[in-house]
């Protein structure tokens, strides 16, 4: 049995829960916003008072799989629309800034020009300091997909560490060519 799948998942006070037992969507509302995702059909999803159980038919290896992936994506669902994801991005470089102008965020990254990442529904972003981004909202994949992206615009280089890391990355630094051992 799967260890993450059989766990329930408590539904805090303010979450609306609905579950069409018939198409097998559910739809979690709660002060951070409103998500809805079918589910796999073969997966049970029942609610009782203010949890909700997943359970799998039988011991098929593709039941066993999506009856972990199920609940996780039921309890990120609950959470989000509770408390909500955030990402955090640390910008480092000499030169290297961010700012938000209207619902734009504006970056310099070293390049000839500014680097400009457009607005995405359902994500905020936020820029506390010049040098970090905070991207947060209810959907965790949106969140971390828009993360991501941003990333991407400069990723951190192993050298001096230039560019855009997640605060809880490392970065593996290399030695330059004077960390070379001569023959």
């Amino acid at each position: 049995m799967s260890r993450i799948g059989r766990m329930p998942i408590t539904v805090p006070a303010g979450v609306d829960f609905k579950l069409d037992e018939a198409t097998n969507t559910v739809s979690v509302k709660g002060p951070k916003g409103t998500l809805t995702q079918q589910m796999h059909p073969s997966m049970k999803i029942s609610i009782d008072g203010n949890t909700v159980l997943v359970e799998r038919p039988d011991d098929n290896k593709e039941n066993r799989s999506l009856h972990g992936l199920t609940r996780t994506l039921v309890n990120n669902m609950v959470v989000g629309v509770s408390t909500g994801f955030k990402k955090e991005l640390e910008v480092n470089g000499v030169g290297y800034r961010v700012q938000m102008q209207g619902n734009q965020l504006v970056m310099n990254l070293g390049f000839s020009h500014q680097v400009v990442y457009g607005p995405i529904e359902g994500v905020t972003i936020e820029t506390p300091q010049p040098n970090k981004i905070v991207v947060s909202g209810c959907d965790k994949q949106i969140v971390g997909q828009a993360a991501a992206e941003i990333r991407e615009k400069r990723p951190p280089e192993p050298y001096k560490g230039k560019g855009i890391k997640y605060v809880t990355e490392t970065i593996r630094r290399k030695e330059g060519k004077a960390g070379k051992a001569k023959k």
